[in-house]
């Protein structure tokens, strides 16, 4: 699936094609929520890379976050203007790009269930919204968004 992003104030705008499309990972991390996370949490989607076209370039900035000390390897681009967050890269992992699913103005597809992941460092006043047929993490679930699209057969 072809998705279409931007950021707030419509300097950066971005395509990129997504065979994992479905926005069902909730990510409770303190990255996420302070960087992208208005309702404690942030959503990605899995892309690839390859695909990935920009427009406004220039306009775009990079953080890269501390972990334990470290710094992070994972690429965090936002709008350097309105300060939108964007996607996610890892060069770990160079074939794929993260969306942020605030960032697509594509129609996204409903997930039929959802992940809640690294719940063990969600905010003291974030309440998770937990599903029927949800499943909850402290940490990082072991399958991948890969595997998740394809064991509901969700693969486009």
């Amino acid at each position: 699936m072809q998705l279409e992003g931007s950021c707030h104030c419509g300097a950066v705008t971005f395509q990129v094609d997504s065979p994992h499309p479905y926005p069902y990972q909730r990510c409770y991390c303190s990255i996420c929520r302070k960087t992208a996370g208005g309702g404690g949490y942030a959503i990605n989607i899995g892309a690839k890379a390859d695909t990935l076209q920009v427009t406004g370039a220039e306009h775009k900035r990079i953080y890269h976050a501390r972990l334990n000390g470290s710094t992070s390897s994972g690429e965090r681009h936002f709008c350097g203007t309105c300060a939108s967050a964007l996607w996610v890269y890892d060069p770990d992992w160079p074939e794929l790009v993260h969306p942020f699913a605030s960032a697509i103005d594509t129609d996204l597809p409903v997930p039929p269930e959802r992940v809640h992941l690294l719940l063990d460092s969600k905010a003291s006043w974030v309440d998770p919204d937990v599903g029927k047929h949800d499943k909850c993490f402290e940490g990082y679930p072991e399958e991948s968004l890969a595997a998740w699209h394809e064991r509901l057969g969700l693969v486009r």
